[in-house]
């Protein structure tokens, strides 16, 4: 449904640097400029989109279906032809472009041998993005109409206020307490200037140019239109735009940046020659990041009540209504370890270790991994605060070992460093790479595909704001650890479908479950030849093994309570693989 999609970006950036130094002060300070150009055809679906998710051909009054039972139903009614929404976009390419600017002072202060400070500042200030030839609009929920990009000011010609309170400080100190020992921190912000998040924050795409038609149905609708009928001539045609049926684009005018904290403290001390260890703590907190949902969530159905989704809307005069909303937050915190012994008579050794948590009120749209359920949209934009959760990249522990060996045989090693030319060929000169990782797993969302009369808008994807549907729940999901495999990792009988469409949102919280964990390791062995046709020659031969102990390592369960397969993992991590490689260097 997304193909044709393609973005073709040219960029302008110059740059100017100055450093120079006084005293005791090492400064710089400069300027960037970008001006990106980039036409973007991403509109879908181009080829038309049918949704079978109605279950309209569940016998009336009959018991809440299992899962089974709903993809049996929704398989019916694909067969009978009776699709619960259908949907068609016409073709478009948006010219867009916007500027940024950028200025900076830095100052690294030593203001004694121990102890240097770094200061800094940073001026930012992008453009909104505009459309080459004004074929852009956004809508405004003052006037409750669109409204046509002009030419004029930047603020014209985007439809977005442009954001110039960009200030960004920067923060440093090291202070060496001892020869082997050094204390550092520091704190910064960072501004968010670009999110590019498919076709969903894109206001070129946007009726009346872009019809996105999104039409849900029912087959007591007087305007029912069976698979067999195709798609109405002229549903996406710019001048038949009906806002009865097309899904529109909102970005508040007074969007500002979405920016990011971040600061850090450290302690590494030498502990022997060549061996260091580094202890850190790493924090950052994000605001005004985006959220996509609906702006023109319909309530749910009232007991006993099927009215249709648009009949249940706020806003009667509009269909769905994308909004990239900037309400979303973040943070992290992470404990940090390193131990290093730098490459020594053949021998190095790192391991990093992370102990961290973080915590979010969306997810990033398309970024999702496969089967993880998570989401860029809210289960309702009336309760974003329900959001709050572990971040769908939470990864609470991280332990990766690095060893290089050069074993001590052959020319210039340790031992038989005076083997014949041949012996040395086979015996001397080989080199071992181990990589070991360990991973805990990473948090998984539930979700549920609710039949028609539970819905509150269009099948949208996230990043259009589709709702995020998850079902009730009645305990810890998670099945023991004792009794936990492949077959049985989310306990189903406390995972329930609800039942009363005035209540489609379950209690389920966003990102409750994990995936399992990964152990890995990957072994490379490797030796330099040298020829003697040419001094300087030589052939590397590189042998690696990924996963070399072929250790399973399963991937995400299924999370989707519809499913028949729910909380079963039938996909895994690849299975060892082993690659060989020569090298000729000269």
């Amino acid at each position: 449904a997304t193909n044709p999609q393609w973005q073709h970006p040219t960029v302008w950036n110059p740059k100017v640097n100055y450093s120079f130094i006084k005293g005791r002060h090492s400064m710089k300070t400069g300027y960037e400029y970008q001006r990106i150009h980039t036409e973007i055809q991403d509109v879908n679906p181009l080829y038309g989109n049918d949704l079978y998710a109605g279950q309209f051909s569940r016998p009336a009054g009959s018991a809440a279906p299992s899962a089974a039972d709903s993809q049996a139903y929704n398989l019916a009614d694909f067969l009978f032809g009776a699709r619960s929404e259908y949907q068609l976009v016409n073709f478009y390419i948006a010219k867009y472009r916007q500027v940024m600017n950028y200025f900076y002072f830095q100052d690294d202060f030593k203001i004694t041998k121990k102890l240097t400070l770094n200061l800094g500042a940073r001026y930012e200030y992008a453009t909104p993005q505009w459309e080459a030839g004004n074929v852009l609009s956004n809508f405004d929920p003052v006037t409750n109409k669109l409204i046509p990009a002009k030419s004029g000011s930047i603020a014209d010609r985007a439809q977005i206020n442009p954001d110039r309170d960009n200030w960004a400080p920067r923060l440093g100190f090291a202070y060496s307490m001892n020869p082997k020992t050094v204390v550092r921190g520091g704190y910064g912000i960072s501004y968010i200037h670009f999110n590019r998040a498919g076709g969903g924050n894109l206001l070129g795409i946007n009726g009346p140019q872009v019809v996105i038609a999104a039409i849900a149905q029912r087959p007591t609708d007087t305007s029912f239109r069976p698979t067999q009928a195709g798609y109405p001539t002229g549903l996406t045609d710019p001048d038949k735009f009906s806002p009865l049926l097309s899904n529109i684009s909102y970005i508040p005018r007074d969007t500002p940046s979405g920016y990011v904290q971040n600061w850090s403290f450290s302690v590494q001390r030498e502990i022997m020659r060549n061996t260091v260890v580094d202890v850190g703590y790493v924090g950052n907190s994000s605001n005004h990041l985006v959220v996509f949902a609906d702006y023109n969530e319909a309530r749910p159905n009232r007991p006993g009540e099927n009215a249709s989704i648009q009949a249940r809307r706020p806003n009667q005069a509009w269909s769905a209504i994308t909004v990239t909303f900037p309400a979303a937050r973040a943070n992290y915190h992470a404990l940090q370890a390193r131990f290093e012994r730098k490459f020594t008579n053949g021998f190095s050794f790192l391991n990093s270790f992370v102990y961290s948590k973080a915590i979010d009120t969306t997810g990033q749209a398309l970024e999702a991994q496969g089967g993880s359920g998570g989401r860029s949209s809210p289960q309702s934009f009336y309760a974003l605060s329900a959001e709050r959760a572990a971040s769908d990249f939470d990864q609470r522990f991280n332990n990766t070992t690095a060893v290089i060996y050069e074993l001590p045989f052959g020319k210039g090693r340790k031992y038989a460093s005076s083997l014949p030319l041949a012996a040395d060929y086979v015996l001397g000169g080989w080199q071992l790479n181990w990589i070991h990782s360990m991973w805990s797993g990473q948090p998984v969302n539930l979700s549920y595909n609710p039949a028609a009369n539970f819905q509150v808008s269009q099948t949208l994807p996230d990043w259009r704001g589709g709702i995020s549907y998850r079902p009730n729940v009645t305990g810890d999901i998670m099945v023991p650890k004792g009794q936990r495999n492949q077959d049985n990792w989310i306990d189903p009988t406390r995972v329930v479908i609800p039942t009363d469409p005035s209540q489609p949102f379950g209690n389920a919280g966003r990102n409750i479950a994990r995936r399992p964990g990964l152990v890995q390791a990957d072994i490379g062995i490797q030796k330099s030849f040298v020829l003697p046709f040419r001094e300087g020659m030589a052939i590397q031969f590189r042998a690696e093994s990924f996963n070399a102990f072929n250790r399973t390592n399963f991937a995400n369960p299924q999370m989707n309570r519809s499913n028949a397969g729910f909380g079963q993992i039938r996909t895994n991590f690849p299975a060892r693989q082993v690659q060989f490689a020569l090298r000729l260097s000269f």
